[in-house]
């Protein structure tokens, strides 16, 4: 069983169990004041392993179990052995990082709660899109595009929405673990980039 598929399953377990016990999706979900006022940083990590409802959790899964396996496979054949802990570490910090611009932003704001997978999803997503750029991303299953502009649309579209702060989806956090993936690999398979490059400046709408 991979890992992705392990994460998924773990995921959707424990997501369904707090969506039927508010006291434990309390505990788990990432309100940063509490973080601040009781040292609560296990929220970080446990806040990406529930979800707002079954369709924030359905997508995250899907999305994660379509790209994980792939980088899995790909971590093992440049990692070897390591590459178990490549992936795990590229998804749990990214959810991790992918929460700090919004801890500092309302560390003081009892109030404001952030949950979901999101920033791993997307470090791992713009992990793949930077080791394959024309790889077909899909949205929906029929909308399907190039990594490279998908990952461009998902960029503007997440700093635009961010800075606007009028909806209650945490689009700073997909930014931000989008960012991380891109960074990771660049950093653990330097090949990469100018993989990167190449592959876009071949590429042909025709």
């Amino acid at each position: 069983m991979s890992i992705t598929l392990i994460l998924v399953i773990i995921t959707s377990g424990i997501s369904y169990y707090a969506l039927n016990n508010y006291s434990l999706m309390e505990k788990l979900i990432l309100n940063p004041y509490k973080v601040t006022q009781r040292n609560e940083y296990y929220r970080f990590v446990t806040s990406g392993f529930v979800h707002a409802d079954f369709g924030h959790l359905i997508f995250n899964m899907l999305s994660l179990w379509f790209v994980g396996e792939g980088i899995e496979r790909l971590f093992a054949m440049l990692f070897g052995p390591s590459g178990t802990f490549y992936f795990l570490f590229l998804y749990i910090v990214g959810i991790i990082v992918s929460d700090i611009p919004t801890f500092l932003k309302h560390r003081n704001n009892s109030k404001y709660n952030s949950l979901g997978a999101s920033g791993g999803v997307s470090a791992v997503l713009f992990a793949a899109i930077l080791y394959s750029p024309l790889m077909q991303v899909c949205l929906y299953f029929f909308i399907c595009m190039p990594g490279f502009i998908f990952g461009l649309l998902f960029l503007g579209y997440s700093f635009y929405e961010s800075k606007r702060g009028t909806s209650y989806v945490n689009h700073s956090a997909h930014m931000v673990g989008a960012i991380f993936g891109f960074v990771f690999m660049a950093v653990v398979y330097p090949s990469a980039v100018p993989g990167f490059i190449q592959q876009i400046l071949s590429w042909r709408i025709f």
